[in-house]
């Protein structure tokens, strides 16, 4: 069909009808529902994994941390991806990513 077919074929609207919506209007709640789910969902998710890469820089040696596993314990070692924790008389090894507080900071421990 040819534009001008489509055009003849056109035609205005009663007087008693409202004129259509333009079609960006459609669109306008989606774009509303997207934004509302950045501002809920993501945002303060990416806000929680800025603050928790700075907790595992700054982890260091006579720490007291808590993981997500719920352990607590001293830490005694820190490596590149690990760290060392001392929790009563047991000692364990750990990835840094499951570390998520810093519960007292402290002095290194003699080991």
């Amino acid at each position: 069909m040819h534009v001008n077919t489509m055009l003849a074929q056109a035609t205005a609207p009663a007087a008693g009808q409202a004129p259509q919506q333009p079609a960006w209007l459609g669109f306008a709640p989606m774009v509303l529902l997207v934004i509302v789910f950045y501002f809920v969902l993501i945002r303060p998710q990416q806000k929680r994994a800025k603050e928790l890469a700075k907790l595992v820089s700054s982890i260091k040696a006579g720490d007291k941390v808590a993981t997500s596993s719920g352990i607590v314990g001293v830490v005694i070692n820190v490596k590149d991806t690990t760290v060392t924790l001392k929790s009563f008389d047991a000692k364990m090894e750990v990835t840094k990513a499951s570390v998520t507080q810093i519960l007292e900071n402290g002095t290194p421990l003699a080991s």
